[in-house]
């Protein structure tokens, strides 16, 4: 399966490169795909490559559905963890 995220946008570089923060990490990307891309936008990321544009709105509310996503994996291993703690 591939999945491609959005990331914003920190900073410009050369060569069609920019800086991007995925979730507090820094990432240097391909711009290569994409044009007029600025400070602040964000962008689909996949695979080191930016593949388009997205709007603010929308990349924050799939970044809010993978914080969702990654609550309740966490709850769910949390839970299967305890439900193996007591069985021997």
């Amino acid at each position: 399966m591939c999945l491609a995220i959005p990331v914003q946008v920190e900073s410009l570089l050369d060569h069609d490169e920019a800086l991007v923060d995925i979730g507090g990490l820094k990432k240097r990307i391909s711009l290569a795909l994409v044009e007029d891309v600025c400070v602040g936008d964000y962008v689909i990321l996949h695979v080191g490559y930016a593949l388009s544009k997205i709007d603010e709105d929308e990349a924050l509310r799939t970044l809010a559905l993978f914080d969702e996503m990654q609550a309740l994996q966490e709850e769910l291993g949390a839970n299967l963890e305890s439900d193996e703690g007591g069985h021997q």
